[in-house]
């Protein structure tokens, strides 16, 4: 499973997680989660950590449930539950395997992992964006404010004018802009 992700080989590495589940039995599955937990904790490259997380994800929500010898019921510990609700994604994670190293796999937990799986690869992603504009230098000012008044941006007198004239399409504001597109939302 690691070879998809680190394979410099365009025919290893863009294949289909699906596809290298589909014949996988329990054993191997599990397995394969566990080496890409150990993987996405160490892993440095954000591209390559995310890529495991929805790996994760996915053999979570989709193969490990699939599997006639996955336990049908179990429980959710509350610590792991308030921690996904917290948005402590890390931690529900680790309460969640411990409770599968207690009680084996089921799909319930499997159900709780899936979950927390994908809401951290998103985080992960939110804080990379969000570590990017706030490093880019243009951008300072929006991370400066303490208070409404800190704000840059002001109202222009003309605006404020009173709204008993006899002209009523006064105040009028008009703006130009040029057409951007951002796709990375930090430019």
């Amino acid at each position: 499973m690691l070879n998809i992700i680190r394979e410099d080989d365009a025919a290893i590495r863009d294949q289909a997680v699906d596809s290298w589940c589909e014949n996988q039995s329990l054993s191997e599955l599990l397995a394969a989660a566990d080496a890409l937990e150990t993987y996405r904790r160490r892993e440095t490259n954000l591209y390559q950590r995310v890529r495991a997380l929805f790996f994760l994800h996915t053999i979570h929500r989709y193969h490990l449930p699939r599997q006639p010898k996955l336990g049908a019921s179990g429980r959710v510990p509350y610590r792991a539950f308030q921690n996904l609700w917290d948005r402590r994604f890390e931690e529900a994670i680790s309460v969640l395997l411990a409770e599968q190293t207690t009680q084996g796999p089921n799909d319930t937990l499997c159900s709780a992992l899936a979950a927390g799986y994908h809401a951290l690869a998103f985080q992960t992603l939110a804080n990379q964006v969000r570590r990017t504009v706030r490093s880019t230098r243009g951008n300072a000012w929006m991370f400066r404010l303490g208070h409404p008044m800190d704000q840059a941006l002001k109202v222009r007198r003309e605006l404020l004018a009173d709204s008993t004239s006899a002209d009523p399409t006064i105040p009028l504001l008009v703006e130009r802009t040029a057409v951007r597109m951002d796709l990375t939302h930090c430019a």
